[in-house]
This record gives structure tokens, sequence and C-alpha cells, in this order.
């Protein structure tokens, strides 16, 4: 398993760097989709340290996250090379993370996510899926600071597909104007995401590009600054054309 992980996450590096786009490549151990099983500390770190390190000896200088709510896999995946530490729990896992990245200076990127992903699709239930998500963000950003990590290096992520229903994921895309309100850089993970899926017709993940690309594109209206998407070269040629047809020039 670990092996086969080591091969798609080398070969997909390679694809995105030749893209050539100011980019941040993400590497995780577990798959975080609705109803995924836990995985054990030891076989992350088997699945993604070996990995990062191949990306980094094939010459690949972009900042690479991982993608772990872990201390220990964190740990190991900075020593081969990651630079980023994305949580999807928004460091409420492991009482550790957050001290060892303000140890080793690694930014963060914080998410919300009304439980675990094993069952954070079974109703899930706000009382302002708007407020409460921001309030959340706000509360785990300052812990971050009080332990340590500078608030320059941190991102938030309203974390989309997260223990929301479809009408709460709407409600976050229509207003993500508001988390600007935290002070810090926002990144938006909505690439293939469910929702989009019903809305646009398309059953499997594989056929979401096109949703993607205009949750993308509607995102970047709101001032978001950082898109995680599967699609890399549609992506880029599609925000080049928005931003060249919002500018009117081919340099917008």
């Amino acid at each position: 398993m670990a092996a086969t992980h080591l091969g798609l996450q080398q070969r997909r590096a390679m694809q995105l760097w030749r893209c050539s786009v100011q980019m941040l490549m993400d590497v995780g151990g577990r798959s975080t989709v609705p109803g995924a099983a836990f995985v054990s500390e030891e076989e992350e770190i088997a699945r993604t340290a070996p990995a990062i390190e191949a990306i980094r000896a094939a010459g690949v200088s972009q900042v690479i996250s991982i993608d772990t709510r872990k201390a220990a896999v964190a740990a190991a995946a900075l020593e081969a090379g990651a630079t980023l530490v994305n949580d999807v729990s928004g460091f409420t896992f492991d009482a550790g993370l957050a001290p060892l990245c303000a140890e080793r200076g690694a930014p963060v990127c914080v998410m919300h996510a009304q439980g675990d992903p094993a069952t954070m699709q079974k109703d899930p239930q706000y009382d302002n899926v708007l407020l409460d998500v921001y309030d959340f963000l706000d509360d785990q950003i300052a812990k971050l600071v009080r332990a340590g990590v500078q608030r320059s290096q941190i991102i938030a992520d309203p974390g989309i597909g997260f223990g929301k229903t479809l009408d709460h994921n709407l409600t976050l895309l229509a207003r993500l104007s508001l988390f600007h309100g935290l002070g810090v850089p926002i990144l938006l993970g909505a690439s293939r995401k469910r929702f989009i899926g019903t809305i646009g017709k398309a059953e499997a993940a594989g056929d979401r590009m096109p949703g993607s690309l205009a949750v993308a594109l509607a995102a970047l209206k709101h001032g978001t600054q950082i898109v995680r998407v599967h699609d890399v070269p549609e992506t880029v040629q599609a925000i080049a054309l928005w931003r060249a047809s919002v500018a009117g020039c081919a340099h917008g």
C-alpha cells in the first residue's frame, strides 16, 4: 500500500510541477472523504514521508504541505521536506501538533470540520453555519498564536464538505468574504466535492471538473487567496481567462 501511494504521489507531483504556477502540493496519507476509516500513525508516515523525499529528490522546489492531524506524522514529513502543516481537524485532534509547528517555524492551515471524517456527514447541525465556522476559526487561530505560531504563518479554511450539508456549503460559498475578517489568507478546498456532483448532476468525482472550476472562480471573486484543486492545468487556464476578462487586458 505504501509503495502504491509513493508512486501515485510522485507522479502527480511531477505533473503539477510542469504547470509552472505558484503552487502548493498537498500530500496526505489517509482519505478524509465522508466515511473514511482511521489510518494508524505508522501507516500515515510510511505513505507520506518517502513520497515527500522522492518529490524533493526529483528537484521540485514548491511548497509541500502535509495533510495530517497527527504530530508524529507532521514531524516525519517536515524532516522529509514538507514545509506546511494542513490539519483538517483545525488543530483539535492532537495537542502536540501546534507546539511542533511553532517549534519548527512551520506555516499551518487550520480548517473547520464538524466531527471526524468517519461520521461528519451524519446530520450535521449548526445554529448559524457562517458564524459558527467563523468563530471556530477565530478561536483556533488565537490558540495557535498563543502556542507560538506566528499569525503571518496561518491560513484558514472554512472546510467545505466537512460536516456540512449542501445548504451549509452554499451559505459559506456565498459569503466567503466574511472570512477575511480573520486577518489571515483564506484557502478554499471545494474541488470535486459531492455538492458539485449533486447540483451539476455528475455522480463520478472525475466528472466534476467544470463545476469545480465554477466554484473556484466564484471564490476568487470573494478575494480567496488559495484554491485547492485536482485539475491544475484547467484551473490555471480558467483563472487566467477570468482575470483577463475582469481586467480587460491579457495580463490582468
